[in-house]
């Protein structure tokens, strides 16, 4: 799975906005639809942020793993 999609899934089934989720990455709502557009890459920061916030490890984030490894 792609990782765009998968961090798509994550925020949707949270019930969070794309702004919410760029707030926590200091984005605007349009910068991380970027992210999940594929307009722009994730950064390695953000992917750390991502992690710690979602409580998930970054293998399962970026599609490598299907084990979520929460609260890794």
């Amino acid at each position: 799975m792609d990782y765009r999609q998968r961090i798509r899934d994550i925020r949707e089934d949270r019930d969070l906005t794309q702004a919410q989720v760029g707030q926590v990455l200091g984005l605007s709502q349009q910068g991380y639809n970027h992210i999940e557009n594929g307009r722009a890459e994730l950064k390695i920061q953000d992917l750390i942020k991502l992690c710690q916030f979602y409580e998930l490890s970054a293998d399962y984030l970026i599609g490598l793993s299907d084990d979520r490894g929460e609260n890794a």
